[in-house]
């Protein structure tokens, strides 16, 4: 069951659902945001959808997935509902998403690639800290 604010931003959206479908379109999306296409490594993914218009785009999975980025040792909490505003090389706004600092889950709230460095990805959480690592930790598969 979707939330309200994806419902409000349906309307108008380019939707795709089944799993495969689903993992096919978010690597292409994240692609074309110049963002490092292994962010989303989620399994049973129901629903991804895109609003070009508002620029929301959602991803709605069957149950909680944790994964860990072997590479920066970084463990993530992806909810059954993730989801975020988007422009080029920038998510904001997110929610659904959470990353492990020593004993705590913090919400991460953004995550960027700086034109200066794209090599480079920024994680934002909410409660201010920010961490930078090599895209390439993020590539499918890892």
């Amino acid at each position: 069951m979707a939330s309200q604010l994806v419902e409000s931003h349906r309307a108008g959206a380019e939707v795709v659902k089944g799993d495969d479908a689903c993992k096919k379109r978010s690597v292409e999306f994240l692609e074309e945001l110049g963002l490092p296409k292994g962010l989303f490594p989620l399994q049973d993914m129901e629903e991804f959808g895109y609003n070009r218009e508002s620029g929301f785009a959602w991803i709605l999975q069957k149950k909680k997935k944790e994964h860990t980025f072997k590479k920066i040792k970084q463990t993530v909490s992806y909810a059954t509902e993730v989801t975020a505003f988007v422009e080029k090389g920038k998510i904001k706004k997110v929610t659904g998403i959470k990353t492990k600092e020593l004993f705590l889950w913090l919400s991460l709230v953004e995550v960027y690639v700086d034109e200066s460095c794209a090599n480079k990805v920024t994680f934002k959480t909410g409660t201010g800290l920010s961490d930078t690592f090599d895209a390439a930790a993020f590539e499918i598969g890892e």
